[in-house]
Parts: structure tokens; C-alpha cells; sequence
């Protein structure tokens, strides 16, 4: 059984595993750099239990959070619309759109099979047909929230070690610091989704669903490939 769980579900296991190794080496990582400036700054050191519930420890991490789901939310919306010839990131090039009842297996033209919120049809169904992309925008905007908060009140913190003034919220949030530590992880982010799109229009990776398959034309979109 646990051989089985661990086959059946290890892509899943993979990524949570060397998720929690790297967020556990930030934390460390992050720990030391932060020491190293309290002391260079004749401050006093703290704990990495103080540290990993600091300002300074979550802005960092939020700022990735919510670039990275922001680049799921737009890649998959993106994706219902948009096509790129070639790509196995797109949809076949006659496939634009919602796509039909039947091309999705809804209400009428669900199976027995198929989950229960996909057969009944009205707001559930509507609410289930859009569920990822409405988690995903749900974690972007919680994620990034977070951010501005952990920000500001870092921000704060350094304003009143300098004795300098305070701002509001709303005030950091039309900040250029703000918006610096916010784009410079969107553009990666941005750069990272169109190069694979249109990297994988010409190159390929035996075996991953994520590219065609090594003999398929390049001009195969999709599942064409």
C-alpha cells in the first residue's frame, strides 16, 4: 500500500519534500545574513525561532508566494484564450475559448464518473468549471496581501531605527519600494512562462507530458503532438 501511495503520488511528495528542505534553508540562510547585519550594525543577535516569525523572514517568502501563483492564475487563464502554434503549453489552434458542454464533460454530457458538482449543473457547476483559477486568484491575493503587510511593517521598523518617519499602509503600498520588490519577481516570472512556451515549440524532453513527443513536427500544438 505505502509503495503504491508513494509511486501513485510522487510528483506530489517530490515538490512538497524539497519545498520544505528549501523554505528550511532560507530560514537558516536568512538567519545568518540577518545576525551578520544586527552585529555589523552593533545590534543585538536573535534566535531563529524570533527570526522565522519576523517581518523580515515572510516578506521574503511572500513576495515568491505571490509571484508564483500570480503566473499560475494568468498562465491558465491566458490559456484559454490564447494559443501558441507549436506548443505543447497551448491548446490545439481550433480550440480556443470555453469549449463545449460535451468537449468538457459537463452536465448532460458528463459520465457516471465524472465528479458530482460537473453533472448538476447551475452555480455549482459554474463554480467547479472555474475552481482552480479561482483558488489560484484566491492565493495570489491572500499571498500578496501578506506581502505589503510584512513589508510595512518592516519598512516601518527600519524608518523608526533611523529615526525617521513612519508611513500608512496605504502609503507603502503606493511606494517605490513596494512596487520594486513586487515587479522584480512578476518580470521573472513573466520571462520564465513565455520562453517555456516558446522553447518547447523546438525542443523536447523524453517522456515529460510537459513537451511533444521527441518525433512530433514542430508545428504540432497540443495534444496534436
Amino acid at each position: 500500500m505505502m509503495r503504491r501511495v508513494l509511486r501513485e503520488q510522487s510528483l506530489t511528495l517530490f515538490f512538497g519534500a524539497i519545498f520544505l528542505a528549501a523554505l528550511i534553508g532560507q530560514a537558516i540562510a536568512g538567519h545568518a545574513a540577518y545576525n551578520n547585519d544586527q552585529l555589523a550594525h552593533g545590534e543585538a543577535a536573535v534566535s531563529l525561532g524570533r527570526y522565522v516569525t519576523s517581518s523580515d523572514f515572510w516578506g521574503a517568502v511572500m513576495e515568491n508566494w505571490q509571484s508564483e501563483y500570480l503566473q499560475f492564475m494568468l498562465f491558465m487563464f491566458a490559456t484559454v484564450w490564447l494559443l501558441q502554434r507549436g506548443s505543447p503549453e497551448s491548446k490545439e489552434l481550433d480550440k480556443a475559448g470555453r469549449e463545449s458542454k460535451a468537449d468538457q464533460r459537463l452536465e448532460h454530457a458528463a459520465t457516471t464518473e465524472s465528479p458530482l458538482w460537473a453533472r448538476v449543473g447551475g452555480l455549482r457547476t459554474a463554480l467547479y468549471s472555474n475552481s482552480l483559477l479561482i483558488l489560484m486568484t484566491a492565493i495570489f491575493l491572500g499571498s500578496w496581501f501578506a506581502q505589503s503587510v510584512t513589508g510595512w511593517t518592516e519598512f516601518n521598523q527600519t524608518q523608526s531605527e533611523h529615526h525617521e518617519a513612519t508611513i500608512t499602509w496605504l502609503g507603502y503600498l503606493g511606494s517605490a519600494e513596494f512596487w520594486e520588490h513586487t515587479l522584480e519577481n512578476w518580470q521573472s516570472e513573466f520571462l520564465a512562462v513565455g520562453s517555456f512556451a516558446a522553447f518547447t515549440i523546438f525542443l523536447r524532453q523524453r517522456g515529460s507530458p510537459e513537451s511533444k513527443p521527441v518525433g512530433a513536427p514542430h508545428g504540432a500544438t497540443g495534444i496534436e503532438g
